[in-house]
This record gives C-alpha cells, structure tokens and sequence, in this order.
C-alpha cells in the first residue's frame, strides 16, 4: 500500500503513539494519505513506528517540550498516560496551537454498573474532558470499553502453555471491540471535519462473560481451554508488579458490579464507520498466532 502523505493538508499529532492503540492510529491516519507527528518519550522507540511517520521527542510531565510538535498541527490525539499533574499545562499549550483535539477517554459516564465504579483513571479522564471542554475549539471523546487485546495480556501465557485459565468473575459480560475498530474510529474524527462535540462509546457487537470468550480462543484455536475461578484476593496477589494496585482494584470492583447484568452494547463503530465492528471470534482468529503453543527450549 502506498502511504505517501498528501502534502496539502496539514499534520495530525498522535501522543502515546507506541502504545497498543496509538500505533494502529498512525497507521490508519497514514493508510489515509494523512500526515502523521509521532510523539515518543524516547527516541530510540521510533524504529517501531512507519517509517512515513515524523518522530518528535516530548513529554507530558513537561509541557513545554510538546510545542515543536504542534506547530502546524492540524489536530491531536491525546492519550493520557501521564501523572495528572500536568494536565492543566498541557491543554493550555494545545489550545494555543490546534484547533481539533481527540481524547482518548473511557466510559466513565455511561450508566452502567461496570463502567460506574469509581477509580483514579475515571476521575483524571473526567477533569481531561472539562479541561479540553473549556479550551479547545473542537474537541471529541472516544471511550471504548473492555478492549479485545486484553486477552493476550490476560490470558495468553497460561493458553500458550497449555494450561488452564484462573481467572475471576468469569460470569461477568462485556462486549470487547476490536483494538483496530477503536483505532479506524479515531483516525476517522481526527481526519474529517464535523466531529466536534461527539462523544462516542466504542463496544464490540457481541456480549460475552469473561469464561465464554476464553472458550470461544479455544473454539478458533482447535482445542479446549478449561477454565477455573480464581478468589479475587488470588487476583491481587498475583497482580502486584505487573499492574498498580488501583487498576486491580477496579477491575474486579467493575467486574464484580456488572454480575447479573447484560452487557452494555452500542452501534458507535457501524455509526461512525459504516461497517460492523468486529467481533471477538474475527479478533481471535486474527490473532490466533499468538496464544500458539510456546516454542521448545532453544527453538
């Protein structure tokens, strides 16, 4: 594919754009002919990224050090994995230089009990909304739900080894959407004009518990993946040094909160894209590689 960027429109800045979601919107941005700012903590992360992509180096902790990035920018995905401190400081030098800006949020707002227990990530995304509200010209939030990648992270390695998944609350449902829906969603209000206001609530089309989708890996995989509760304080235990003790914690309260309820299920990926979103089974497949069986010693 040709991914030359058209040079008569200005360029669109994507922050944390080595992150899961981060690199698939440059990616889309660039499928797009859209020219693309990376902005990177290190420099040295760049050779992940499109080569048709620009590196800039900055940081949120320091506000000053993001404006060459923004001179001439068209418009910002913001991705918030900062200390809050510097919140303030940094909408202020956006709203100086772009015009557009795209947080990316969560569905703090939706009044569904999974997505209503109260966490530190919920509140700094709620202030980041107010800030860029009452800054930013044109300013549009997208808040997906439970992302279908979270499977590699959760799951993969016990899958990989043949073993059986523990994990908590597997009764409870959520609806994953594909990581390259929410991406394909964010490249499309970045780009385009007339997405200011919007505030969209990004879901995959299929509710599933928790257990269901680890059957439905072994469905695409070819071969039965057994599952085991694990006691939530198992869950914590075995979180420490791998995720901060407040995002175990409102995992398993959000977890926890949505027993008994269906899944919360919106039409924002067809509504904005035009297509269906994809579902768990076609995220699966997709990566099935990568729940494959772990390589022999030395091979």
């Amino acid at each position: 594919m040709n991914r030359t960027p058209r040079t008569d429109i200005p360029p669109v800045l994507v922050t944390g754009a080595t992150g899961r979601l981060g690199r698939l919107v440059v990616g889309r941005l660039l499928d797009a002919g859209v020219p693309v700012r990376a902005l990177v903590r290190r420099r040295e992360v760049a050779a992940t990224l499109p080569p048709e992509a620009e590196v800039f180096t900055g940081d949120l902790t320091v506000p000053a050090s993001i404006a060459p990035a923004l001179t001439g920018a068209a418009a910002v995905l913001l991705v918030w994995t900062a200390p809050p401190g510097t919140a303030e400081a940094v909408v202020a030098r956006l709203a100086g230089q772009v015009r557009r800006v795209v947080l990316l949020s969560s569905p703090h707002r939706t009044p569904h009990p999974f997505f209503q227990q109260p966490n530190p990530v919920a509140a700094l995304h709620a202030r980041l909304e107010g800030l860029l509200a009452a800054a930013v010209p044109e300013t549009a939030i997208i808040r997906p739900g439970m992302l279908a990648s979270n499977a590699l992270l959760w799951w993969a390695p016990a899958i990989r080894s043949g073993g059986t998944v523990r994990w908590p609350y597997g009764a409870a449902r959520s609806a994953p959407v594909d990581d390259r829906d929410v991406a394909a969603v964010a490249a499309r209000v970045l780009g385009q004009e007339g997405h200011a206001g919007g505030d969209h609530v990004l879901t995959g089309p299929e509710p599933l518990t928790q257990a269901a989708q680890v059957a439905a890996l072994g469905e695409v995989l070819g071969r039965p993946i057994a599952y085991e509760e694990m006691p939530p304080d198992e869950f914590r235990e075995l979180s420490r040094g791998t995720a901060p003790a407040p995002v175990a914690d409102m995992l398993l309260a959000a977890w926890r909160a949505s027993l008994g309820h269906p899944a919360h299920v919106t039409t924002a990926v067809a509504d904005l894209l035009g297509t269906p979103p994809r579902t768990f089974r076609q995220w699966a497949a997709d990566h099935a590689a990568a729940f494959g069986p772990e390589p022999p010693p030395g091979g």
